[in-house]
């Protein structure tokens, strides 16, 4: 990478994750007071219906925001027709929403799903109106904006999320701060862009746009039923209960990988296009980004999986207690979602968003055939089939990778394995140093401190480079 991009990633990382660093510790702590406040019963209420909102924001996007970041040279054209096409679908899916909700309740037997599925349902009118300035923000690499609006909205919402709850509101505190916080972005993004559209409908940029989106269209709609196929049959074939229990704890462990891997999926996504003809660059530039991802991500899952008991408890009660053996499962095939994500961001680098949809298809027929499998066996074995799906989809991956820029499983592997064994053997010594003390606090402090303590100093005795490369970010301007 030139001086300039080298200079503008270093700024997109640091930026990123003062967003994703924010919007987790905001996130977590508005989490920890809303669980307190309310019942594993409400929560699951609002999972049950994630599912259809998660689709339809799918659809809403169809694949134009990558569209819009991917291409080379924008056009006023293509902005205009993305906002057009997008405000016209996200009207017409939040129709669809409203007249189906009576049918999704019926589904699920609980009737206050109805109203819960149509006031979710709204926020698609509302993403309809942002999708250019949010593609323009990545684009730029303009972090700093995007961490500033995520960071406002989500303390306003959060704030009136929890004073509903605390007055009684139940189930609607999560609808309230969810449709507060989509009004305040939208609000913000279009406060702070200066981008309006000038331009009519276009043809040739819809056909540009959806040559490319259709494709990362069905592939999106595809992986959002698979993360939203869990919580789904556990609301049908067990209690809403059940339900939250299962989504606690995969909001923990969401929370811990998935948006660390977001501070360095939505930088290299754009930089990385910058340099999509040069297979050698990519190549180097993709396999320090993949170490990296596993340097921070594997210890964090780990961690917590040795920590889960105390986590949970100490934070939000013991009414939460069932959830600790699902976050504990639930960890091991989490800590496996960066190297699965940035291996398909290569190939929207790359344009071949037709193996991006090959690939979704195949990987979320095996997923559904081990879920089917494990049904019967109750929550605890479903959990247990996400860590085989995990590591089949990863090893399924990593084909095309290899194919594209030689960087294929074994590689990979070769590349992850010191990272991986370091970082279990930290789980280990957490886990053996925390057992013979008694406070749910004390087991926390003592277990992050003494897992930090090994894990960085290991890194350093071993000479692990992506010690020195995180600190090298951190250390530019």
């Amino acid at each position: 990478m030139s001086d300039t991009l080298k200079q503008k990633a270093a700024r997109g990382v640091v930026w990123t994750a003062v967003d994703q660093g924010s919007y987790l510790g905001l996130t977590f702590v508005i989490g920890v007071i809303l669980a307190r406040l309310l019942s594993p019963d409400e929560f699951g209420l609002l999972a049950m219906i994630a599912v259809f909102n998660s689709v339809a924001q799918a659809f809403l996007d169809s694949g134009f925001g990558a569209a819009l970041i991917r291409k080379p040279q924008l056009s006023e054209a293509d902005r205009s027709t993305a906002l057009y096409f997008n405000i016209a679908a996200g009207a017409v899916l939040f129709g669809v929403l409203f007249l189906a909700a009576p049918w999704i309740a019926q589904f699920y037997g609980r009737p206050i799903l109805t109203g819960l599925v149509r006031w979710e349902g709204f926020l698609l009118v509302i993403s309809g109106f942002n999708i250019v300035q949010q593609a323009q923000l990545t684009r730029d690499l303009n972090f700093k904006a995007k961490a500033i609006i995520r960071v406002v909205s989500t303390v306003l919402s959060g704030v009136v999320a929890i004073a509903a709850a605390y007055h009684g509101a139940g189930v609607w505190s999560l609808v309230v701060m969810h449709v507060s916080s989509n009004i305040i972005q939208l609000a913000m993004l279009w406060l702070l862009s200066s981008w309006r559209p000038h331009s009519g409908w276009s043809g040739e940029s819809f056909r540009y746009l959806w040559g490319f989106g259709s494709k990362m269209l069905a592939s999106s709609v595809i992986d959002r039923v698979y993360t939203q196929i869990y919580p789904m049959v556990i609301g049908k074939f067990f209690s809403a209960a059940d339900l939250g229990q299962y989504s606690r704890a995969t909001q923990f462990t969401t929370l811990a990988s998935h948006l660390p891997t977001n501070v360095l999926q939505q930088v290299t996504f754009p930089v990385l296009s910058q340099i999509q003809q040069d297979n050698q660059r990519l190549s180097t530039s993709y396999r320090r980004i993949l170490r990296l991802s596993a340097f921070f991500i594997f210890p964090i899952m780990i961690g917590l999986a040795a920590l889960g008991r105390p986590f949970v408890v100490a934070l939000v009660t013991d009414k939460w207690l069932p959830c600790v053996p699902y976050l504990q499962i639930i960890c091991f095939a989490s800590m496996w979602f960066p190297i699965h994500a940035i291996n398909l961001n290569l190939l929207q680098v790359k344009g071949r968003s037709d193996l991006f949809l090959r690939l979704e298809i195949v990987k979320k027929v095996i997923v559904t055939v081990v879920m089917v499998i494990t049904i019967p066996f109750g929550i605890i074995a479903m959990c247990v089939g996400r860590i085989v799906t995990s590591l089949l989809c990863l090893f399924i991956n990593t084909y095309y990778t290899g194919k594209l820029i030689n960087v294929g499983f074994a590689m990979q592997m070769r590349d992850l394995l010191p990272t991986l064994l370091n970082s279990l053997a930290m789980g280990a010594i957490i886990y053996f140093v925390t057992l013979p003390l008694s406070s749910d606090w004390l087991q926390l402090g003592v277990g992050f401190v003494v897992g930090a303590a090994y894990y960085l100093a290991s890194a350093r005795l071993l000479r692990f480079p992506e010690l020195s490369e995180a600190l090298a970010v951190m250390r530019r301007k």
